[in-house]
């Protein structure tokens, strides 16, 4: 195996670049450099953007890594030359003209909507309860009351914003099955890996894997570098 390639990872709503804390030390660990980008979720257009300009300022060949609403993200700035590979845990990977809010509009809801509240501005944010019960109900409760107190806002507009580039369909791509998710349905997630014609594996998590399983993540993460370095 050539040098490890460069690893840029992308958040997903409601979060932040910190989310990926457990992961990043563990890549570190293992020689990995390693970029945490912080898209600001206001609209689907300026976190594309945000990848894109990381991108531009980092050498390739890189490989780009994304949880949930963040695997959107990297569908569409993933076309990027220097982007050799994706990384989908328990994420978004949407079809040309497909949003987020599409995909999940097409399978059953689940009960984590009755616990989003919007503000006037369309800006949303999870209840304390929600957080516990639903986003990351493995967590231990010292862990949710952080993920509740330190979300981000996350715009509906970034929910609603359809891809415009695919580029899983060039790319190489892995995807991590979160088999006990309670906001991207692991049926959803599932025919999503299978679409998208990834490599896939499974583990038994909720839907924040970052932190429940940081070593699966990584795991997945080192794998797929092991097969493009």
């Amino acid at each position: 195996m050539g040098k490890p390639l460069k690893i840029l990872l992308v958040h997903g709503a409601w979060s932040d670049g910190s989310s990926w804390a457990r992961v990043i030390t563990r890549l570190q660990a293992s020689a990995f450099e390693v970029i945490s980008v912080q898209i600001p979720l206001t609209s689907f257009e300026d976190d594309v953007n945000t990848v894109r300009r990381a991108l531009a300022v980092e050498n390739g060949p890189l490989l780009l890594a994304a949880h949930s609403y963040g695997g959107g993200v990297i569908t569409e700035a993933g076309d990027d030359p220097k982007v050799v590979g994706l990384v989908y845990i328990a994420a978004f990977a949407p079809d040309v003209g497909e949003s987020m809010e599409s995909l999940l509009g097409s399978v059953p809801p689940t009960q984590v909507g009755a616990h989003v509240i919007p503000d006037a501005l369309g800006f949303l944010k999870v209840t304390e309860v929600g957080m516990a019960q639903e986003v990351a109900q493995d967590l231990p409760a010292k862990d949710t009351k952080l993920l509740y107190a330190t979300q981000t806002p996350t715009s509906f507009k970034c929910l609603s914003g359809a891809v415009t580039v695919a580029a899983w369909k060039t790319k190489p791509r892995w995807y991590l099955v979160t088999t006990s998710d309670r906001i991207i349905p692991p049926v959803l997630q599932s025919r999503m890996a299978q679409t998208i014609d990834a490599a896939t594996r499974s583990v038994d998590s909720g839907h924040v894997v970052l932190l429940s399983k940081p070593s699966d993540v990584c795991d997945l993460i080192v794998e797929a570098s092991s097969r493009l370095s």
